[in-house]
């Protein structure tokens, strides 16, 4: 990894800036997406990653929150609203920061992780928004397995079957497609379809309940599945 000066690109290769304050973590995760042919800068704190991300061009931003003097949050903040610069950044966060991510997604990050992680995950996550901000992918249907999702129709069809789904568990599926393979939380779910004003604690289990009875059960495989303590997800194994 280069700490401060940019690393020229290979030929079809993705450059990436990761700033993160904590070493050990730093090297594993630049490790990892270099043998993923990923070209990787460093930075360990918010200044450094300022004039990085502002001066070089990135595919995309890694981002830790927690970082010394500017905080991560602050970095995205400058980035989107005084910089303009519109890079791809997906933050990493600890798990018990949920309303820093919450606040990440105001302050215009496009995705986010949660501490620890598995890299396979963080490469799919970085490649994914790589390829949304290059055009390379649609952003009106999603796909998973045999189901897929029309966004600019509002339909879902499953192994050639047309699913009929009401509105709030429409919301949910597209929520949980749009941020697979990731975990998205309860209080995220709930925060995307009702904005601030949830209902009692069990709506959004009675709509995930019909909306598994009609997007699963009547197929061999599950799609949707449940992260003890964490939330759902949509996995195709």
């Amino acid at each position: 990894m280069s700490s401060l000066a940019h690393m020229p690109e290979k030929q079809g290769q993705r450059t990436v800036l990761l700033v993160e304050d904590h070493q050990d973590l730093a090297e594993t995760v630049g490790a990892f997406l270099e043998s993923q042919a990923y070209t990787v800068d460093y930075a360990s704190d918010g200044l450094t990653a300022m004039h990085l991300a502002v001066t070089e061009d990135y595919d995309a931003i890694i981002l830790d929150i927690g970082l010394p003097g500017i905080d991560g949050l602050e970095v995205c903040r400058r980035l989107r609203k005084d910089a303009r610069k519109q890079t791809p950044v997906i933050m990493l966060t600890a798990r018990d920061q949920l309303d820093d991510k919450l606040t990440g997604f105001d302050v215009g990050a496009d995705d986010y992780l949660v501490k620890p992680f598995e890299m396979p995950e963080l490469a799919v996550r970085v490649e994914a928004l790589i390829r949304r901000d290059k055009g390379d992918v649609s952003e009106t249907t999603y796909r998973i397995a045999d189901l897929e999702l029309d966004t600019e129709r509002e339909i879902a069809i499953r192994a050639g079957k047309r699913l009929s789904l009401s509105p709030r568990s429409y919301e949910i599926l597209r929520v949980l497609m749009r941020r697979a393979p990731a975990v998205v939380s309860r209080r995220e779910l709930e925060k995307e379809i009702w904005g601030d004003e949830v209902p009692d604690s069990d709506a959004l289990r009675s709509h995930v309940y019909n909306l598994r009875r009609i997007v699963d059960k009547p197929f061999e495989r599950p799609l949707i599945e449940t992260v003890a303590g964490r939330g759902f997800r949509m996995a195709e194994d």
